[in-house]
């Protein structure tokens, strides 16, 4: 019962943090209470490999 408790308030974490990116810093807006947090994401999601990430690497191998 409590490993179903706790997996359930890291998917809630999960969805929260998912939420909160896409309504502020993936518009370009800072999150209200929090301009960290807003920087932090962008530096999380510029080190995560995405399409974009993936194209420029290879254009700077080449």
């Amino acid at each position: 019962m409590l490993s179903i408790l706790f997996a359930m308030l890291v998917i809630l974490a999960l969805a929260g943090t998912v939420v909160v990116y896409v309504a502020f810093p993936h518009r370009g807006e800072q999150v209200p209470h929090a301009p960290g947090l807003a920087e932090a994401m962008r530096r999380g999601v510029n080190a995560l490999p995405t399409l974009d990430n993936q194209r420029e690497r290879e254009h700077q191998h080449h």
